[in-house]
């Protein structure tokens, strides 16, 4: 007995003393993870998966790393194994989803959107539902980017790429030369410094020779930069420090500064923080806009729209700065929005993980009115944007060729700096124009490309000009038609025209006909088509009243012209209820034209969403279903009887 119970006791020690141990090595494991150390709280973790020793927890947590660490390809093994645990936090099934959405598993990707809004997590519906026409979209538009190599990129992390008349600059984690390596917790790899080829180097290594010279570069994280036009002042983001020692907030995040550089006798100098950064909060990522009167950077300082924002200050005529101005919400959003840049023609261009995208940060152009007021975003899609991070836009002043950052599959390593040049956009100018050479006003013009399918609609201005945007390399007919004129047709191509060309300039000469005479009514009935709920297809119903207008447009009135409009009900978003209702008027076009309607007998086809309702629908008014079928209609309008 008494043997018996020194085992007993014994193997109890041993238990204790590996208890002990194991949540000593999940509380450093906590601590690295807590202190932004992601490399090394990974392995931590690891450690203690493969001793079994609080499994769940620990894979949640290193998913988590792999997920601040920028790698959805990991991230998504190890959450895969968290949605599957007992009682697991619902966010982590939209974590899931955003590392399948960085791996391009976008149908799987929006099935666990949709569990993770079933279990009641909050998830931006509009977004959502749009997804799958977006991701579609972006892959089938004509592409207008074309990537290029860029030989300077290492297995470490490159971007940033900044042209500064000839003198390309960027930030880099590369370390090969410096005999004491430091490395950021966060990645494990060294820190960022700011490098230069010089216009019309030869020298084919970039290395710590090719440093910035002057105070710039420090212990910690230094870039991207911007430059003033006359080169003497530069704008960086550097960790905040002191005394070559981190400083941290009361979060213990060690945040960033926005730094101010002079260039004096060929290095950078006079080193000294902007006003408006905080101990409290992160300022980086400078830019400025071509005129130098205005600096936009990234912060999460407080009162934005959530994660980080874009920010502008004004520089005054002395070099003085105003406060700090956030960019709105059609910019910014709950999530990430960083890197702005502002070409010569004042367009802003930033990266973004809140905005509809193909994963992780995309690049997005702001569109702009003629008040220069910012109206909306747009996605420059592939080979621009991937599933992963794309970032650091930055274009030329001749506004076809630039750079930008990816972390990628396929480049050298970590993030790698891509150039690319742009096709320009090219467009039909047009004169409408009468036997005696004057303009006329208000003649309708449609553009079908060569299979006859409708592209465009448009009608000619004041002076009797109109202009479309066209693809290049593409065969094109635009037909113009007024009342008391005759129709012209043209042929048009865009093939083998020089890739600086954007333009493509033709008259159109309408002569006056007698008119006909046109009876004061026609006994045309026009069915109505009705459309079943979030649905676009020709019914059996719909195809039977659409075959009675095509028999009469055939057999009874040959000569009529029509035109299609489509309306969908008032539930759901306006821009999902745009997108619905032109497939329906898209798809009531394709009916006439595969029953043998002529397509220049049918001036357009258009959505108007939910504009225009027969029945309105608000919060104060509840629409019946009946009601809502009504609204949901295509309808068929003679715009022309002869």
């Amino acid at each position: 007995m008494k043997l018996r119970s020194i085992i007993l006791v014994f193997g109890l020690f041993i238990t204790n003393t590996t208890l002990f141990a194991q949540n000593t090595v999940q509380k450093k494991a906590d601590n690295l993870f807590n202190s932004f150390s992601f490399y090394k709280a990974a392995e931590t973790y690891k450690t203690l998966i493969s001793q079994d020793f609080n499994t769940d927890y620990a894979t949640r947590k290193l998913a988590d790393c792999y997920a601040f660490m920028r790698n959805p390809d990991s991230a998504s093994v190890y959450y895969k194994k968290t949605v599957v645990q007992n009682n697991v936090p619902v966010e982590y099934l939209y974590h899931y989803a955003q590392s399948l959405r960085g791996i391009g598993e976008y149908e799987a990707s929006r099935m666990w959107f949709e569990n993770y809004k079933k279990k009641g997590g909050l998830i931006d519906v509009q977004r959502f539902s749009n997804d799958a026409q977006f991701i579609n979209a972006i892959y089938h538009t004509k592409q207008r980017y074309f990537l290029k190599e860029v030989l300077f990129n290492t297995e470490f992390s490159e971007f940033g790429a900044y042209n500064h008349y000839g003198d390309l600059y960027f930030t880099s984690t590369r370390d090969a030369g410096v005999a004491k390596k430091f490395k950021s917790g966060w990645d494990n790899q060294p820190f960022l410094d700011v490098y230069v080829i010089k216009k019309g180097s030869t020298h084919a290594i970039v290395d710590t020779k090719s440093k910035i010279k002057g105070k710039v570069n420090s212990v910690y994280h230094d870039g991207p930069i911007t430059i003033t036009k006359d080169g003497k002042t530069m704008y960086f983001s550097r960790n905040n420090f002191n005394k070559n020692t981190l400083k941290r907030d009361q979060h213990n995040i060690g945040n960033l500064k926005i730094y101010k550089a002079s260039l004096i006798k060929d290095k950078w100098r006079k080193i000294k923080a902007l006003r408006f950064n905080s101990e409290d909060y992160s300022t980086g990522h400078p830019a400025l806009n071509h005129d130098g009167t205005k600096l936009y950077f990234t912060s999460d300082m407080p009162g934005g729209f959530g994660g980080t924002d874009i920010y502008y200050v004004p520089i005054r005529p002395d070099g003085t700065m105003g406060k700090p101005k956030n960019l709105g919400p059609i910019v910014n959003t709950k999530k990430n929005e960083s890197f702005p840049f502002i070409n010569k023609e004042n367009v802003l261009f930033f990266s973004s993980d809140g905005h509809l995208g193909l994963g992780l940060l995309d690049v997005f152009a702001a569109v702009t009115d003629v008040d220069n007021t910012i109206v909306s975003t747009v996605n420059l899609g592939v080979p621009i944007n991937s599933s992963k991070d794309d970032f650091s836009f930055f274009t030329n002043d001749d506004g076809a060729t630039g750079y930008f950052a990816s972390n990628r599959k396929g480049g050298v390593g970590s993030d790698d700096i891509y150039a690319f040049h742009r096709t320009a956009l090219l467009k039909i100018e047009s004169n409408v124009i009468d036997a005696k050479g004057d303009p006329i006003v208000g003649a309708t013009g449609v553009l079908l490309n060569a299979e006859g399918h409708h592209i465009a609609s448009l009608q000619s201005d004041k002076q009797g000009k109109f202009e479309i945007d066209i693809d290049r390399d593409e065969d094109y007919v635009i037909q113009i038609r007024k009342e008391n004129y005759t129709k012209e047709s043209k042929q048009i191509t865009s093939k083998h025209i020089e890739p600086t060309t954007t333009s493509i300039k033709i008259d159109m000469a309408l002569s006056t006909h007698p008119k006909k005479h046109v009876p004061d009514a026609i006994p045309l009935e026009i069915p109505v088509i009705q459309f079943e709920y979030n649905k676009f297809n020709i019914n059996k119903n719909n195809a039977l009243k659409l075959d009675r207008i095509v028999d009469l447009m055939i057999h009874n009135y040959p000569n009529i012209i029509i035109k299609i409009e489509s309306h969908t009900d008032s539930r759901g978003s306006a821009k999902y209820n745009d997108i619905l209702s032109k497939k329906r008027a898209q798809s009531t076009y394709k009916y006439f034209v595969s029953k043998g309607i002529n397509t220049s007998r049918i001036t357009e086809y258009v959505g108007y969403g939910k504009r225009k309702p027969l029945h309105v629908c608000n919060v104060t008014t509840n629409c019946t279903e009946a009601q809502h079928q009504l609204n949901r209609r295509t309808e068929v309008i003679v715009v022309n009887k002869q």
